[in-house]
This record gives C-alpha cells, structure tokens and sequence, in this order.
C-alpha cells in the first residue's frame, strides 16, 4: 500500500534537486520534496526501478517547479519537421541528437542512457556529456519523437529544440582524420624506435648485415604511412603558403621532414645507414598532439551561433475555426493566427490580436525594462513574452523578420580586418632564413675541404635544425593554456584568440546581461515601514496593472487576499490609482502621486506611493551587478581604455561613472549597427578593441571587434557568434584571464631560446658531416620533451595567480549569487 503525501512546513532540503524547501514541502516515502514536479519525476524514477540515479550523486534532480506547458511538443508530431531533425532512418530506426542544457553531473549520464526502462520504444541512448546532448535510437512503430521528447521532459531533462536544428543542420561531425592520423603516427614511431634499438646500442655496428637489412625494410615500411598520410597536412598548408606568397611554419617542417625522409630512403636502399626515420616520425606525432590539443575546445563549444540557434523551431497556429496546430516556425506566412504562450519567444514580426503583451527585448536590442503593447501594435520578432498568453498575426515571414533583416545586414557579415600574421610565423621566416645560411656555409666550407661531404652536411642541417621545437613551443603552449581556460569555463575558439588578446589596448563592455545579472531586478521600499494594511492596499492596487513596474511591486509585497477596486485609472507615462476600501490610493511618478518634480534626478527612477493624498515613500528598483564589478574595472582600468556601449537607457549613468571613472566614455540607445560602427571608428584611430557582449544587439560589434567575447550563464545555450565564451560565473576572473592570455608570448619565446639551444648542439654535429643517428634520435626526443615541460611548468605557474581567487573551490556553483546591487530609479511608466 502506497504511502499517501503529507504537506508540511519545512527547510529540509529536496531529496530530489537538493534546493531549500522554503515554504511547504511534501513528505513521500520518507523523502522531503520541494515541489509537486520534484515528487512526480521521483515516482517516475522509482516506478521504472532506476533509483540508482539517486545514489551516484546526492540531489542530483534540476527542479521542477517551473511547470512545462501541455502539448508544447505537439510540432514533433509534423512528419517535414521530424525529417528535418533526425539525422538517420530506416524501415525501423529513428535516430535523434537532443541537447540538454540540465545536464551536469554522472547521475544524469546514467539515467539519460537508461531511458529505454522509461519508454520501450527506446532502444539505446548515448550521452555526450562535454557537448550536453543525448544520441537517441528509437522504433518509431512503437514510440514517436513526440513522445521521446515528453519522456526526457518527464523525469527534468526538457529538450533544448531552436530552429537552427531544422533546416538541413544535422548534428556536427567530429573530425576524426587528425586522430587517425595521430594513432598511426604514434604505433609508427614507437615501433620504429623500438626496431631502431640495436643500431642505437652498437653504434651502427650490428653484426648480421641481413638482420640490419631486414630492421629497416621494416622501419622504411612503417615510414610511409606517415609520411603520405600523417605528414600530409603540413605539406599542404606549406603548399598553400607558399601559393600566397607566404612563408608559414608548416613549409620548414614539411620541408625538414621531406629531407629527413628521402635521405633516409636513399641510405636504407643503398645500404649506406639506417636513416633517420625515427626522428622523422617523431616530428610528425609530437606536432599532431600539440594541434589536437588546441582544437579541443572548438569541437566542443559552438562559437559560430546566429539567430535561429535563439528561435523557437515549432508554434501554435489558431485555424479559423478556432483549433490549434503547431507548425514549423519556417511555414509561417502573413495572416496567420499564432499563440505565445508565458515566457515563450515570438517567431515572427507580428500586430497584437488578442490579450496584453508585455515584452522583454533586452537580448535584442539591451533594453533592460519589458515593453508594454496594446491591442493593434507590432511586435517584432527576438521577443520574449512574460505575462501570460497573447495571439498575434504574422505580417512577416520569420526569414523576412526586422531581427532576421538585421543579422544578415551586409555590415554585420562583413569580416574583420585581415589579421596580421602569427609572430610565431614571423621568427619561423628568420630562422628558416638562417637555417639556409648555415646549410650554404657548410656546403660551401666542405666544397673546398671535401666535396664528399657536402650532401650529408646539407641534409644533416635540415633534418637536425628542424623548427619543429618552435611549433613544439606554439601548439603545446596554446593547447595548455586552452586547457587551463577552460578549467575557468573561459572558452576560446582557437589560438590566435589568446595572440590576439596580447594586442588589445581598449576594451568596450556591454551593460544589460554583461556587467548586470540576467535576472529579473530586486525592488524594495523606501520611507516608513508600511503596516498590513497599507501593504494590501498597495497590492490590491498593483494587481489591477499589467505593467513590469507593477508586477515588481505586487511580488515584493507578501501575498494577501485583494479588496475590490473602484474607480481604477491608469494614466500612460504618469502611474495608476483607484478607490480601494474608501481610501484613494496611488502609484506612479513624483509629480503624479505628490504633484512635485524635486525628488528624483534621474529617468524613471523610483514608484512613490500615497495613500489619501498622504505620501508614504517609494519603491525603488535595484539593479543586480556581476559581483566584484568595481575592483574588476578598477584593475583593467590601468592597462586599458574602457568604454560602455549600451542598448538601454542612461538611468544608471552616474553610478556607472564612479565605477568606471568620470572619464570614461559611455553611450546608450545604441542600436546594434551603431554599436559596431563605434568599433569600426575605434580601429580607424588605431585601437584594438576587445569587445564583451552577451546579445543579439552586440553580434556585428562582437564580430567586428579584434577579439568579441561573449557572456553566458550557460555556455551551451545561445549566445552569439563571437572569438570566445566566458561563463558569468567567471566573470569574477575577467582581469586575470586577460592577463593570463597575455602571458602567452613570453611562454613561447622562452620555450624558443630552449629549442634555439638544442638546435645548436645539433648543428655542431651536423656541419661536420658526420651526423649519427643516434646523436638525431636522442636530440629530437630531448628537445621535445624538454619543450613540453617548459611549456607546461609556465603555464602552471602562471595559472597560480588564477588558483588564488579560489573560485574553483566552489566548483561554479549556481547557488553563489553574490551580485553587487545598485539602486536605480524607474517610474511606473506604461509605454
């Protein structure tokens, strides 16, 4: 007999998503749940026997108290939709690629690959945990995509589903020819070191001459896959370099591994020696695992979102006979009929048929207060929808849309300057330069001493001054320091970001969702503290308006049950009153409730309150700033000029400039093409900008700037296309991640020197001409693992100054929100 659920007061945490039960909790089984969600996922979970998801990690639930709308998957049902998200069919299978943004720790992973025990017409599930996706083969005669979706939405894992999944964009492919070739570059050369043994050990003096023969047929054999398959992409950007009129470091590489290889060939063939095929193959496997390192994080994170990674993929559309269908987004056409629902995205530049909107638009264009809309008014498309449902008519196609017009603006397609070209690049020309010099200076010396040995000094100088320690120093510095950031969820797209970010000497920042929370603001009263009474006054009255400003007092005020109201008027731009329990209450501006102008400076500032015509005080809007904002600045402050491009409005102006100083240049109202001609002007003077945005209003300025970074509290979910990805949660960290970047240059000229060393012991031996083997074998194996050593230490220890912040310690806990709040003025001003 199941135990029924008891409701009682607790602060016991949830068994299922471990928050703090605040105000009720519901006792089943023993086990505290927060919410009627919680408790449903778990009888769920324990229904089809997968309790174990509970033991791996503690609460390891996403909480459920935000309740998913019935039939919001009813598009998955449209056969042209499920033929555009599935990426495999056949007369049985179905296969899916959902991402998850809930997914976080092992728990996940082993419930996500259980899903068969929940709905049977599952068959297997794969999880991806660095990406957050799920690979889904499911029996479409048995289940249906719908259904998948809605079994992954039962148990809290609600699948991510915009409109860039349509349209032909199936799930990105990992490259997997650089790991090929990489597994056969190394079996290649650890097997060609190991035959290469006795010729190390004797010096050269094996006794079989057949067994000698024999060992490098064989090392000439495992030779040539490397060469023709692993070697083949420094040949061709060599190639390609080359074609430009340009000197990259990949042509000395294939060139050294080019000689390397004939001379070994000529050697093995004519039974001269033994070559140098071990170091051949060597040079080839270190370079190929510094690259794969550096590319890690491109594969993983998607720096290269638009717009429709932002769109819903599926509406409602209201028929004429007042039915509903969901549709694809893409088939939306002039006329037709739609519904948005509470917190839903609209689609489509549309009029207002039925209901009030009250749209937030601060992703696209940075206006942090919601719009009010009436009847009749457009409503453009990149909106949010926050009070309830509303129905629009569709007067644009989504590809005709203002938001989809302005990302494929020809100004925001326009590529950045063309960047100059690497340093390492540069100091790879000089010492190919010099490289040559030496090998004309050793043939010249020994065509007049002895001519016979001209061909093996020349060859010896190429193959032992290989500028492999200088890719060595580049590829393992950038992969580590890659790795590192990414440790502090800084996210870069690839290594000319870090290079780039040694440049910089401006850096313009975003306001609304950059350097403020994205969430909602707090609100609380000033003046004396109002009775029970008064607050329901208040509340009854504040109910009675739709406007952001009122919905944020009627929610700072404890619930109680309204009086009736009488004579309600709402005034637009001036506030509301009415007549409640023979009182007259009003809210509104300064002027409205008091009939004075002299209490605020500021735009929309503060909501006064009276009652009677008795002024009682204020509610005041605080605006939440990412937590240690001002020593932030302050810190950039001395290395850079900074600079504030902002959508919204200039309320918060003077606060602004006690933080960034009194100097510093701040501009609002700024629409998204003004933002990047302002980027554009400051790279006429000369500046390079680093640009930090989080919205669509900041994409041109983002793509403009010599380095655009993107600020996302989730980093999986949309943000826009930009050089690199921080984690709000590491905002925290911005001054010492830039710093830590522009440490980059002096790990690799460091490294440099060290590889220059190597290079001259090696030269000693080459220009004799009398280069063993063996001396080839230990240099190339010493220089590169000396190189990857003193790349790593450095890294380290320039990460200390990151470890001291002590933010890992807390693991990015989304618990930790210690915003700094900043109290702005705002008048209850219907727009």
């Amino acid at each position: 007999m199941e135990t029924a659920p008891q409701t009682i007061l607790s602060t016991a945490p949830c068994y299922h998503c471990g928050e703090n039960c605040d105000n009720e909790t519901i006792i089943l089984q023993d086990k505290h749940f927060c919410c009627q969600g919680c408790k449903t996922v778990y009888e769920i979970i324990n229904k089809n026997d997968l309790c174990s998801y509970y033991d791996i990690e503690q609460n390891p639930g996403i909480n459920q108290k935000h309740k998913i709308r019935q039939g919001k998957f009813d598009f998955l049902d449209d056969a042209k939709i499920i033929q555009e998200l599935i990426h495999f069919q056949d007369e049985k299978q179905q296969h899916i690629t959902f991402y998850l943004p809930q997914m976080h720790c092992s728990s996940c992973i082993w419930i996500l690959e259980h899903l068969n025990k929940i709905n049977p017409g599952i068959i297997r599930s794969q999880v991806h945990f660095i990406k957050k996706e799920v690979t889904i083969i499911y029996d479409f005669n048995l289940t249906s995509l719908k259904k998948v979706a809605e079994s992954l939405t039962l148990i809290g894992y609600e699948p991510h589903i915009t409109l860039n999944n349509a349209g032909g964009q199936k799930i990105k492919k990992t490259d997997t020819s650089r790991m090929v070739k990489l597994g056969i570059a190394g079996f290649c050369f650890g097997n060609i070191m190991m035959l290469s043994f006795p010729e190390y050990f004797s010096l050269g003096q094996i006794e079989s001459a057949s067994l000698r023969q024999w060992f490098n047929y064989l090392n000439l054999a495992l030779s040539l896959p490397v060469f023709f398959y692993s070697a083949s992409e420094f040949f061709i950007s060599g190639y390609k370099g080359i074609r430009q009129k340009f000197l990259n470091i990949d042509a000395p590489i294939a060139l050294a591994v080019l000689i390397t290889f004939s001379r070994s060939v000529y050697e093995i063939l004519m039974q001269t020696g033994s070559g140098y095929l071990d170091s051949m193959s060597g040079i080839v496997f270190f370079m190929l695992i510094g690259r794969y390192f550096q590319n890690r994080t491109y594969q993983s994170i998607s720096f290269d979102r638009d717009f429709k990674s932002y769109f819903p993929l599926g509406v409602v559309v209201i028929n004429a006979d007042n039915s509903e269908k969901q549709v694809s987004v893409a088939d939306l056409k002039p006329g037709d009929r739609i519904k948005i629902h509470h917190e839903e995205i609209i689609p489509a530049d549309a009029i207002l048929f039925l209901g009030k909107a009250t749209i937030n638009y601060s992703f696209v264009t940075g206006e942090s207060l919601p719009v009010e809309k009436s009847i009749g008014e457009i409503v453009y498309a990149g909106g949010k929808q926050t009070t309830g449902a509303i129905e629009l008519e569709v007067v644009k196609e989504t590809s005709q849309s203002y938001l989809t017009q302005l990302w494929n603006n020809e100004t925001f397609k326009e590529n950045k300057e063309t960047p100059k070209k690497s340093f390492i690049h540069r100091v790879s020309r000089y010492f190919t330069y010099a490289l040559f010099s030496v090998a004309i200076a050793a043939a010249s010396y020994w065509a007049f001493h002895d001519p016979t040995k001209i061909w093996n000094a020349v060859t010896s100088v190429l193959i032992v001054a290989c500028p492999c320690a200088l890719l060595l120093s580049a590829t393992f510095t950038n992969g580590n320091m890659i790795r590192i950031l990414n440790k502090y969820k800084f996210f870069v797209k690839n290594d000319s970001v870090i290079e780039r970010m040694s440049d910089v000497d401006t850096i313009v920042f975003d306001k609304t969702g950059t350097i403020t929370e994205q969430t909602k603001s707090e609100i609380h009263f000033q003046g004396n503290v109002l009775t029970d009474e008064q607050n329901r006054l208040i509340r009854s009255l504040a109910g009675q308006s739709n406007h952001p400003l009122s919905r944020s007092v009627l929610s700072s005020i404890p619930f109680q049950k309204a009086y009736p109201v009488k004579q309600y008027r709402e005034l637009k731009g001036y506030g509301t009153s009415a007549v409640i329990n023979q009182q007259l209450i009003k809210m509104g501006s300064a002027s409205f409730v008091t009939g004075q102008n002299n209490f605020s400076v500021s735009l929309g500032s503060k909501i006064y309150v009276s009652i009677d015509d008795e002024f009682l005080g204020c509610f005041v809007m605080q605006n939440n700033y990412r937590k240690d904002l001002q020593s932030i600045v302050s810190a950039l402050g001395k290395q850079f000029k900074l600079k504030i491009l902002s959508g919204d409005n200039a309320s918060e102006e003077t606060f602004l400039k006690t933080i960034f100083g009194s100097n510093t240049d701040m501009q609002f109202y700024q629409k998204p093409e003004d933002k990047l001609n302002v980027i554009k002007c400051l790279q006429k003077h000369g500046q390079k900008v680093l640009m930090i945005g989080d919205g669509l209003n900041d994409a041109g300025a983002l793509k403009q700037s010599n380095v655009g970074i993107a600020i996302s509290d989730n980093t999986n979910t949309f943000s826009p296309a930009c050089d690199a990805i921080l984690s709000g949660k590491s905002f925290t960290l911005l001054n010492d991640l830039v710093r830590y970047c522009r440490k980059q240059k002096q790990i690799i000229l460091s490294s440099f020197v060290l590889s220059i060393a190597y290079n001259l012991v090696g030269l000693y031996f080459a220009v004799q001409g009398d280069l063993k083997p063996v001396i080839a074998a230990i240099l190339m194996p010493v220089s590169s693992v000396s190189i990857v050593l003193l790349t790593t230490g450095m890294s380290a220890f320039y990460e200390m100054k990151l470890k001291r912040k002590n933010l890992m310690d807390v693991s990015f806990s989304p618990d930790s929100h210690h915003s700094q709040q900043h109290t702005t003025q705002v008048i209850l001003q219907p727009k």
